[in-house]
């Protein structure tokens, strides 16, 4: 073809495409050593014991037999838990190149399969593209949030993907511009997700999903100590001359994952930074040394802080300036540091007991996709008409969980909230129920017993536990059902300081996922019917008793 033709540019990129795709150029595997696999594992990642031990089988049965087709790990679990890591971990442990394709917010089917040719700007699919980058045709690739694809007229990713990630199928992978079979099948894919519940069924059971929870507080300590520490001071080229953190824990935040912790370890790097470089200047006493004193050193010397200089001489970079000098007195980090640098304190011990210190409020604990939370839920009365009035956004299943009242209304004599059959617990006045936070997606369904027990407390007058939190559904006879998250609810309770737990009965068997050092510090309380979750839930037992009592 002569270069001046409409469609050489077109067939030349295609041809080079063509040349440069690796059809059966692979990396040569490092011979798997199941200890330094393990000691690789324990030094990325700190706890997640049942996981490591997941990828340490399927890093076996790769070694018994190459070419196996193994299962595509799906990692799910909150922001923040090591996912990504992971899979570069898997690389490393087999010696593999690793390649990273992000799918949150991808809508066209085309980032699967690639354009037709016939397309002006036509191009390759990210998998295809990906393996020209790497050069090699069984690479450890990662398909990141494969949970946050997308939909519309272009079509559908997702079911783009099944082909991908069958081991039937990508032998003879077809992408639109290439349009020749390529074998994906020496691939091994990874793939991670904050939730399961947005992947299709038919690609979610193509995948094999291993959770990963949330982090308990003596994990983040562990974790703030071995890894983020040492990482963010070498980030700031400091060390623990420049910076001491004695009580980690003082600062550890509410949530699921590390990534908060390790931005708030950054800002304490910054700070003893700022420090190093006001300390770090000398005052002229001979030829050849570069004056480097400044107004910043002279105030620290006003407020007699304790520096110990020396003599640079001018051939010094301004890198070595922290190397060279030794500071007597190190920035140690305590409570005024904290609230100076991080601002004051978000969360305090008190707040369950001052939410639930009126009666009509409720502990509970919900899932999201950060993992667990504590979900508090308020109901009052007030002179109306019998109306219902909730104050809800975000919860999933709601529309099931408010009719919940119904079954208060239906059992108010046996409850001892009325009088004497017959009687409408809610003539001449309404009910306002109140989800604090509610704009936050939650699990609604896992609300039911923690909606009623607040109703109860209404009306009853009586002030439920505030070192008790509940998680459960409810049907219309007073069955407790079973709910999901048991882990990362646990979690979350703990987290917060919630003393007891309340459960599902048929829960039981999720309590053997939770870590034993925090059921150590948990009551867990197990429920049948709704009036076990009451006896539990007031001080002194259920409030229809205390009445009986009267």
């Amino acid at each position: 073809m002569q270069p001046q033709q409409p469609g050489y540019n077109s067939s030349r990129a295609y041809l080079d495409l063509l040349a440069d795709l690796p059809w059966q150029n692979t990396s040569k595997e490092l011979e798997l050593d199941l200890r330094a696999a393990q000691e690789r594992l324990d030094s990325d990642h700190y706890g997640l014991v049942k996981v490591k031990q997941r990828i340490i089988e399927y890093l076996v049965v790769r070694k018994l037999k190459p070419d196996a087709r193994g299962p595509i790990l799906c990692f799910v679990g909150p922001p923040g838990v090591g996912k990504t890591s992971l899979a570069s971990s898997i690389a490393a442990a087999l010696g593999r190149k690793f390649v990273r394709i992000s799918l949150g917010g991808v809508k066209d089917e085309a980032d699967i399969r690639g354009h037709r040719r016939t397309y002006i700007g036509s191009m390759p699919g990210r998998l295809i593209d990906g393996l020209k980058r790497v050069a090699v045709c069984n690479p450890v690739m990662l398909l990141d949030e494969i949970d946050k694809t997308g939909s519309d007229v272009r079509g559908d990713p997702a079911s783009a993907l099944l082909e991908v990630l069958d081991p039937k199928q990508n032998k003879t992978f077809n992408d639109h511009y290439l349009n020749v079979p390529f074998d994906l099948s020496k691939v091994i894919f990874v793939a991670t997700a904050n939730r399961a519940q947005p992947i299709p069924p038919p690609l979610l059971d193509r995948m094999e999903v291993i959770e990963l929870p949330g982090y308990t507080h003596e994990e983040k300590l562990k974790i703030a100590v071995q890894h983020l520490i040492p990482r963010v001071l070498d980030q700031h080229g400091l060390n623990s001359e420049f910076l001491q953190i004695p009580e980690v824990q003082k600062f550890l935040l509410e949530e699921a994952g590390v990534r908060n912790l390790e931005r708030n370890l950054a800002a304490l790097a910054r700070a003893a930074a700022v420090r190093v470089a006001e300390q770090e200047h000398v005052v002229p006493l001979s030829k050849g040394v570069e004056e480097l004193s400044t107004p910043l050193l002279e105030n620290k010397l006003a407020d007699a802080a304790e520096v110990e200089m020396e003599v640079i001489p001018m051939g010094v970079n301004n890198s070595d300036i922290s190397n060279t000098f030794r500071i007597i007195s190190p920035l140690v980090v305590d409570e005024v540091m904290l609230e100076k640098v991080l601002g004051p304190p978000k969360f305090d011990g008190r707040e369950a007991a001052d939410r639930v210190a009126t009666p009509g409020a409720s502990v509970g604990l919900v899932w999201t996709t950060f993992g667990g939370e504590v979900q508090f839920v308020e109901a009052t009365t007030m002179v109306g008409k019998g109306e219902l009035h909730l104050t809800v956004a975000g919860l999933y299943g709601m529309s099931a969980t408010v009719q919940w009242p119904a079954q208060v209304r239906a059992r108010a004599a046996e409850l001892r909230l009325a009088a004497a059959e017959g009687i409408n617990l809610l003539e001449g006045r309404d009910i306002h129920i109140h989800f604090p936070a509610g704009a936050v997606p939650k699990d609604g369904p896992s609300a039911g017993v923690t909606l009623v027990t607040a109703l109860v407390s209404v009306f009853s007058q009586k002030r439920v536990r505030s070192d008790t939190a509940m998680t459960g559904e409810m049907t219309l006879r007073g069955l407790v059902l079973p709910v999901g998250g048991i882990k990362d609810k646990i979690l979350a309770a703990h987290r917060y300081g919630i003393k007891r737990v309340i459960l599902p009965e048929r829960n039981v068997k999720d309590l053997a996922e939770v870590p034993s050092s925090v059921l150590a510090n948990l009551e867990i309380l197990l429920a049948k019917r709704m009036e076990e979750v009451l006896e539990h839930a007031f001080d002194g037992g259920c409030p229809w008793r205390q009445r009986s009592k009267l």
